[in-house]
């Protein structure tokens, strides 16, 4: 007589490479933010991002393995597929950001002022945090859609890129509130509405392919997505030429930094990285659009 319990369990969510990466991502996570609240120690913002980062997508991890494990996913009304590839894409950005701040910010050479046995944990927590982005890096590479692959929309390049956009808007965000002084003039408020409008829309494309809802609308989602990335190109050109126009040319704004703006309290800091990032999502949305002329929507995987 077969086991009752056998037909029910997909073992292959824990023995087949990507399973094997998503047990490494709950260790590595584990590992990092057990090593920091035990003993490393974290601080301000910076600390309380990075923990974040660590405890959120470990919490994830363990959801979508025990999902999986049990075939509880096929009771969730999400498009699995859609919902593991951009939460692997969204992990993969944000344990990279969390790798990079926690040692920058808090590990140091010399045991003075916090002891020697901090900074050893603090180090060891700095490597899994490093491990863990490699995990959820390799999942990214192993589930991301293979040429003539019938696919989840979210693995392909063009959805993998809406979580990068959507990330770096964040970023653009994050400068902004922090003193960058964008209501000075009517056309860096311009700026400003182009990237929270390509960020809700890109945020709403994101979850109505995970959602699996793309079906149930009344106008041609696909068609909608390739004419709305064409536009956000555009809208980013604008802003691509306008925001450093009114930032750094000397009859508006400071063509150098300012020698008396003090540090992490700059203007032109956050000016500076808003234009960085700026040219990033330009460039991001321009080869969203090249490749969204290659694929075809999949909204029930």
């Amino acid at each position: 007589m077969e086991s009752t319990g056998g037909p029910y369990l997909n073992t292959a969510a824990v023995t087949s490479p990507v399973g094997i990466a998503r047990l490494l991502q709950m260790t590595f996570g584990c590992t990092t933010f057990s090593l920091v609240a035990h003993q490393g120690g974290f601080s301000a913002a910076y600390g309380t991002f990075c923990m974040f980062v660590w405890t959120f997508c470990f919490a994830i991890t363990v959801f979508i393995i025990a999902c999986e494990f049990t075939h509880l996913h096929s009771c969730l009304s999400l498009s699995w597929g859609n919902f593991t590839a951009a939460f692997a894409m969204l992990a993969t950005l944000m344990s990279i950001t969390a790798a990079v701040i926690y040692p920058l910010y808090f590990v140091q050479v010399g045991c003075y002022p916090i002891g020697c046995e901090v900074r050893d944990f603090r180090i060891a927590a700095s490597v899994f945090a490093g491990l863990l982005f490699v995990a959820y890096a390799t999942e990214v590479f192993l589930t991301r859609a293979k040429p003539g692959q019938v696919t989840s929309y979210m693995a392909t390049v063009s959805g993998l890129l809406k979580i990068v956009q959507a990330f770096v808007a964040c970023i653009i965000f994050g400068a902004l509130v922090n003193d960058s002084q964008y209501g000075k003039y009517v056309a860096t408020q311009w700026c400003v509405a182009v990237y929270s409008f390509c960020f809700v829309v890109t945020v709403v494309v994101v979850a109505f392919s995970v959602t699996g809802k793309t079906a149930l609308l009344w106008f041609p989602f696909e068609r909608s997505v390739v004419i709305y990335t064409f536009g956000a190109v555009l809208l980013y050109m604008s802003a691509a030429v306008i925001w450093p126009v009114f930032c750094f040319d000397s009859k508006y704004g400071s063509p150098r930094r300012p020698g008396l703006c003090s540090k992490g309290k700059c203007p032109w800091d956050s000016q500076l990285v808003i234009a960085i990032f700026t040219y990033v999502n330009l460039l991001l949305y321009v080869l969203d659009l090249a490749y969204s002329q290659r694929i075809r929507f999949v909204s029930h995987l």
